[in-house]
């Protein structure tokens, strides 16, 4: 395994040549998988205008609108990490709606967020055809390991400590479910590209 320093905008020009290097003729899965405090929407929001650049559609979508209602996320309590692990992302939303019609053959017809947890109701959303060859760019925190069906999928990796430093006090409690993630998921050994974000500003490609 080497480490390969990388510039913020070299990392998005990289894995934007990855997905570019994809067939046109069908749609690409794209997740970005990180803790909060690793931002993974910062670096799909980065991802967006070059894709669109390369001539190819996009639609971001956000694991944060597809989580399941309070009733069930917080059935042992509001802090509970193991839920917070196993129970509160829609897993079986986010296959149906999202990634399942971006299937060959699928309808290409995507629900781009299903429930506000903010009211806790459904957002109602509209449907968003994809165009041929377009672009799913969804990030979230533990993506991997749950059978879904991406097509490409970068994880942004934090040391225990760094996850540690920049998890808000408040939500310390969250730390054991990363924990369990790293040793039953193994995102650093599954994902098809690994950044090292210890340091945001100045990131680094894990070579495996």
């Amino acid at each position: 395994m080497r480490i390969r320093p990388i510039s913020p905008s070299a990392l998005v020009e990289e894995i934007t040549d990855l997905v570019i290097a994809r067939p046109r003729d069908s749609w690409t899965r794209v997740a970005v998988d990180g803790a909060p405090a690793a931002v993974p929407g910062d670096l799909a929001d980065a991802l967006v205008e070059p894709l669109r650049m390369s001539g190819r559609g996009v639609l971001r979508v956000s694991a944060a609108d597809f989580l399941r209602p309070a009733s069930l996320r917080f059935e042992y309590g509001r802090t509970d990490p193991d839920a917070f692990y196993t129970d509160w992302l829609d897993v079986g939303g986010l296959d149906r709606e999202v990634l399942g019609p971006l299937e060959p053959g699928g309808s290409g017809k995507v629900l781009p967020s299903l429930w506000d947890t903010t009211i806790d109701r459904a957002t109602r959303a509209p449907y968003v055809t994809m165009p041929p060859g377009g672009v799913l760019l969804l990030d979230g925190a533990l993506l991997l390991g749950r059978w879904l069906p991406f097509d490409l999928t970068v994880h942004l990796r934090l040391s225990p400590a760094a996850l540690a430093r920049r998890t808000p006090p408040e939500l310390h409690w969250t730390l054991p479910a990363y924990e369990r993630y790293e040793q039953e998921a193994e995102p650093t050994e599954t994902a098809d590209v690994v950044v090292r974000m210890d340091d945001p500003r100045h990131p680094a490609l894990v070579i495996r």
